[in-house]
């Protein structure tokens, strides 16, 4: 890639290989899920002895090796192809990408217990996802934010998300466990609250 190129991915592209996995797995998981409900299937497989945690839990190990691929792909188009440099370990970009993916999937199944639509699952994006594309320093660094705005951002976990990937990017020894404690926690939360919110079918 040309100078001018390669700035604009070393600029942005940490910040979007945060991003894309995170929005793609919280369509795809939030879509996929709402249909299972609508055909009539969660409602079979919930009359079994099986709890509705069980059944969140279930989806996000089939859903987090599909999140896992995108990662590894993602990472792999992002440093292989368009050349994104990267100080520290590639192996941590890669864990900091499916970290990202897991946290998308994890919403996913949050959203899709309120949702009786797919049309409905896109109308959450502006809610869930779009304060946290504009606030997670992708357009706007973080530290240059309103207060009121920045203390917004420190409690959207996309923000920790892209502050990690940036950390490997640039520093030869990331430290990035503590942003990833962070990120896991919102994922197990989302998939805790979706358990407790799941009805059984779709009115």
């Amino acid at each position: 890639p040309s100078l001018a190129e390669s700035f604009a991915v070393n600029a942005i592209g940490p910040a979007l290989l945060a991003l894309f996995p995170f929005v793609a797995m919280f369509l795809v998981t939030s879509v996929a899920t709402l249909r299972e409900r609508t055909s009539g299937t969660l409602e079979r497989l919930l009359t079994l002895p099986i709890g509705k945690l069980d059944f969140l839990v279930g989806y996000a190990l089939a859903f987090g090796l599909m999140a896992t691929l995108q990662a590894l792909i993602a990472s792999t188009l992002a440093v292989a192809v368009l050349g994104m440099d990267v100080a520290g370990p590639t192996w941590l970009l890669v864990t900091v990408a499916v970290l990202d993916a897991l946290l998308g999937m994890a919403l996913g199944l949050f959203v899709s217990a309120f949702a009786a639509t797919e049309f409905q699952v896109v109308q959450f994006m502006p809610a869930l996802v779009l304060p946290q594309l504009l606030l997670c320093g992708l357009l706007v660094p973080r530290d240059e934010l309103p207060d009121v705005l920045s203390a917004v951002s420190n409690v959207l976990p996309l923000s920790y998300a892209i502050d990690a990937m940036t950390e490997v990017q640039t520093a030869a020894q990331p430290v990035i466990w503590g942003y990833a404690t962070i990120i896991a926690g919102f994922a197990v939360g989302m998939l805790a609250l979706g358990a407790a919110t799941l009805r059984r079918r779709t009115p």
